[in-house]
This record gives C-alpha cells, sequence and structure tokens, in this order.
C-alpha cells in the first residue's frame, strides 16, 4: 500500500499539490466569507446602536442581506476557482431572477415599499396613522404587510404597496394635536360675553399647550347662528380627553353665562 502511495505521489505531484492548492484556497474562501459575514451582521447592529439613523425592524433584514451576499459572491468564487464557467451561471441565474421577478411583480413591489417605508420611516410602531380611509395604530412593520390596530380594536393588515401608493396622515409624529371647538351663540347675544367664556376655559385648562397660545375667534356668521371658536394644542396623550372634556365646558358655561345656543331657523313668507 505504502509503495503505491508513493508511486501515485511521484506520477502525480503537481496535480496532487495542484489539488491542495485549489482546497486550501477554497477553505481560505469559505473562512473569510464567514468572518465577513459575522463582521458585516455585528457592524449594521453596532452601528445603528451608535447612530439610531435606522428602524429597529429593518436592522435584522438589512444584516441578513448583507451576509447572503457576501456567500453568495463567495460560491462564485469558489466555482470559478474549480474552473466552472461561472459566466454562463450568472447569466442563468439573472434570467430566472428575471422570470421570478415577472412572475412575482405584486409581492415584490409590496416588498419594495416595505423598504421605503422602513428607510423613509413616515411612521413607527405606535404611531395612529390614516391611509386611504383606513385608520389605525401601528403594530407591526414588515417587508410585505404592515399590521394595524383600529380604534375599535380590530386587527387590520395592510400590503405595504397600497400604504405607500397613498397620502399617509400621521397623527402621532409631531408629538402634538390642535383642537378646534365651535360654540354657536345667537345673534341677539353678546360676543364679548362668548368670548370672555371661551377664554376663561383656555386660561384654567392646564392640559392646553401655552405654546403655540390658545386662540378664541369669531369663527362665522352663518344663518340662525354667530360662531365662536376655541383652538388650542394639546399632546398626543392628552387630546382626545381634553377635546370630550372641552366639549361639555363650553356648552355648560356658555349656557351658565345667560348665552344661547341657537336651532336653525328660517323665517318662511307666504305670498298671496
Amino acid at each position: 500500500m505504502q509503495n503505491q502511495l508513493t508511486q501515485l505521489w511521484l506520477n502525480h505531484q503537481a496535480d496532487i499539490l495542484a489539488i491542495a492548492h485549489q482546497i486550501g484556497l477554497a477553505l481560505g474562501v469559505i473562512v473569510i466569507a464567514r468572518i465577513l459575514a459575522s463582521n458585516l451582521r455585528s457592524g449594521i447592529v453596532n452601528a445603528n446602536r451608535r447612530l439610531g439613523k435606522l428602524d429597529e425592524t429593518l436592522i435584522p433584514i438589512l444584516s441578513a442581506t448583507a451576509s447572503y451576499a457576501v456567500y453568495a459572491i463567495a460560491a462564485v468564487v469558489l466555482l470559478d476557482l474549480f474552473g466552472v464557467n461561472t459566466t454562463s451561471i450568472i447569466a442563468l441565474i439573472g434570467a430566472a431572477g428575471l422570470a421570478i421577478g415577472f412572475a412575482l411583480k405584486d409581492t415584490l413591489s409590496n416588498i419594495a415599499a416595505g423598504i421605503m417605508l422602513l428607510f423613509l420611516r413616515p411612521f413607527k410602531t405606535g404611531h395612529f396613522i390614516e391611509f386611504g380611509g383606513t385608520t389605525g395604530t401601528v403594530e407591526e412593520i414588515t417587508l410585505f404587510t404592515t399590521v394595524l390596530c383600529r380604534a375599535d380594536g380590530v386587527y387590520i393588515s395592510c400590503p405595504n404597496g397600497l400604504l405607500w401608493g397613498n397620502d399617509i396622515t400621521n397623527y402621532t409624529r409631531n408629538g402634538r394635536r390642535r383642537m378646534d371647538i365651535t360654540a354657536s351663540i345667537a345673534y341677539s347675544d353678546s360676543i364679548e360675553v362668548g368670548l370672555n367664556v371661551l377664554n376663561k376655559i383656555a386660561q384654567t385648562e392646564s392640559r392646553l399647550l401655552s405654546d403655540p397660545a390658545p386662540q378664541v375667534i369669531v369663527f362665522a356668521l352663518n344663518e340662525s347662528s354667530v360662531d365662536l371658536q376655541l383652538r388650542g394644542w394639546a399632546s398626543v396623550d392628552d387630546y382626545w380627553p381634553t377635546l370630550w372634556d372641552l366639549n361639555r365646558r363650553v356648552k355648560e358655561d356658555i349656557e351658565a353665562a345667560g348665552l344661547t345656543i341657537p336651532f336653525p331657523q328660517r323665517d318662511v313668507r307666504v305670498l298671496s
């Protein structure tokens, strides 16, 4: 057996050394690819922790894509080392990718929209948004869909393409909202008294922000009433409780001041 191995070495020494060289290079490529993929994953995570520029949902996707790209390049290099014609393989993969892209164009459009939403971040998890007549609180953002919970607890799963193709209204992002509370009084009532009532309400409501300051204005002269309006800003968390409480206070204080909240009236003349 030893003689046979010795004879094999003597007869094919160059070939054996070439094969060993190729195997060594292949192992080196695999090790380097693993190290690069691991460093890329950890590098993306650590960079986002320091900078905080990207949404947390995007980090696993980016790190996985980066590592897969490293492994794909390593696979092409390995095939080239062993003499495989990689040009034809790359062309075949490209053609297959094009065919798959046409077959899955709707799915891929949702993925593209999901990536754009994650990068541009018009909303985040926990934001209350509206788009295309649908409203809800964002619970999860994935590559394919965005999950929302409506105010009445209904679950909504929306394709990202539909979100990206609509105007998105984000009620949470700016941190504050303005409420417009209208109080109608009769033409025979004093406008000054009505404005004083609304001013007092604005000054005594601690949940209204001082900057911007609340406004009290004569909003409109309607057919049967003079519309006064209280405009005030509140934080997003306080908006709805403040709005509901102020609606009640305005009605009660307007009546307590002796002012009238009129019903619509119309004079009808009958000509004979």
